[in-house]
């Protein structure tokens, strides 16, 4: 049997300074902007839900129907992130993100005309333009930081949609209830073309992005130690050739935290197309009240980003790092996660139903920072943008289909409350193989060391 040597790994000095262009205070400054990005992101994603009973009340459509609108979202959604991924080598990440909350502000405006074809019309493009948000604005922010620092600015990512759900649920419910479910919709358009105008002013690429490491090792002198230069005093680093995209697809590493987003990404696409409506027609709670429990599930969620992944990161720090550190983590979130939307159909007293509604989907959410994390530590920079974007629209494939198959096994069933059980069980034993094999398969230091990553 052939033996195929392993890539050799880049070399470089145990310390490696700063890049020259490194601006610390404009990185914190591009972290606070993508994590307004990504707030922004996760309150388009949720107003449908929010708005849902008074717009089904409106337009006499049924349950079926409203999930459909709300499934056309991811239509174009893993799509357009596979697409964008694949061609970031190309683009720079500020133009993307300026492009996508653009798009975001014009893709509200079809709600004004309330009928179920616009409706769906505006959520295809918005899903179109929000498919790649995650993974490019963090491929952003990995530009900005180096390998072993990223925990906590993925956590924040990440939180910022935690945040943006728990803002957004208190402040545009109350547009819905006071000044009706459209007022919502052109909100969420003013505030993305706010952002924008800031984000034209104040975004840049950073210097650990492919484009800046590629500049490096080109401008570095041939003199010095093998596989490095030196530029201004600083180490440049030489890449080995990246290994074939499937290869790097096909690892352990980067399957499993497929699959540890596929798990959490089912349980948020049950969360933001019927979690509002849970809770008002089963438990009987207010839109007001409602929209209260919804900002606390995200706050919680937030709390958990805000802690786990730091841990990750300091495990890490002092040498701690692999499985422990990364895959049983997101898979063992996901695990709890779908435990307890497992139980929820069976809890009687009102106080266990809303704290196992706050766990089912608030822990999932620690998967969905972590599974970049790993996939970023065995994948080599110049392959991060394509990887991020198949690795995203992959993910991310349970909201093309799961809020209607949901909105369908409620009208299909003998009763909604029966509906929903079934929905949950179902949601739950997906979410139960996804944890299962990503904490099995996550394997990050063996990955790296096979294919060239950044470790």
């Amino acid at each position: 049997m052939a033996v195929h040597p392993l890539p050799p790994r880049r070399t470089s000095a145990p310390e490696t300074p700063d890049p020259p262009a490194y601006d610390r205070r404009r990185a914190w400054l591009i972290l606070a902007m993508v994590v307004a990005f990504m707030m922004i992101n996760y309150a388009d994603k949720s107003v449908l839900g929010l708005a849902a009973v008074p717009l089904m009340d409106e337009l006499a459509i049924d349950k079926s129907t409203y999930g459909l609108i709300s499934s056309s979202f991811y239509v174009l959604f893993s799509v357009s992130g596979l697409v964008v991924g694949l061609l970031s080598a190309r683009w720079s990440t500020r133009t993307m993100l300026l492009v996508m909350a653009a798009l975001w502000a014009v893709a509200q405006l079809p709600a004004l005309v309330a009928t179920v074809p616009a409706l769906v019309a505006g959520r295809l493009l918005l899903g179109a333009a929000e498919g790649p948000a995650a993974s490019m604005s963090m491929h952003t922010l990995y530009g900005w930081f180096p390998p072993g620092r990223r925990g906590m600015p993925s956590a924040l990512q990440i939180g910022g949609a935690a945040l943006g759900t728990a803002v957004a649920a208190p402040v545009l419910t109350w547009f819905i209830v006071n000044l009706g479910w459209r007022s919502a919709f052109v909100a969420l358009a003013i505030t993305s073309a706010a952002w924008c105008l800031v984000w034209y002013a104040v975004g840049k690429d950073g210097p650990y992005s492919a484009a800046a490491q590629r500049a490096a090792a080109g401008a570095a002198p041939a003199s010095g130690t093998p596989g490095t230069g030196e530029r201004n005093g600083t180490r440049a680093t030489v890449e080995a050739p990246s290994p074939p995209l499937s290869r790097l697809l096909l690892s352990g590493t980067v399957v499993g935290s497929v699959l540890s987003a596929f798990g959490s990404h089912w349980a948020l696409a049950v969360s933001s197309a019927w979690l509002p409506v849970y809770l008002q027609t089963q438990l009987d709670l207010t839109a007001s009240t409602a929209s209260v429990a919804v900002s606390a599930v995200s706050v919680l969620s937030l709390l958990l980003l805000l802690s786990v992944p730091a841990l990750v990161d300091r495990r890490k720090r002092h040498g701690r790092a692999g499985r422990a550190a990364d895959g049983i983590a997101q898979g063992a979130a996901v695990l709890v996660s779908g435990a307890a939307l497992a139980l929820l159909p069976f809890a009687e007293q009102r106080a266990a139903q809303l704290a196992l509604v706050a766990v089912a989907f608030a822990a999932h959410a620690v998967a969905i920072p972590l599974h970049y994390v790993t996939t970023a530590a065995v994948v080599p920079a110049a392959r991060r943008g394509p990887v991020f974007g198949v690795v995203a629209a992959t993910g991310t494939l349970p909201g093309m289909f799961v809020p209607y198959l949901t909105g369908h096994l409620v009208d299909g069933a003998a009763s909604e409350a029966t509906g929903y059980a079934i929905a949950f069980l179902l949601s739950a034993a997906v979410m139960a193989v996804c944890g299962a094999v990503a904490m099995l398969a996550i394997r990050p230091d063996r990955d790296a060391r096979a294919l060239g990553g950044e470790g």
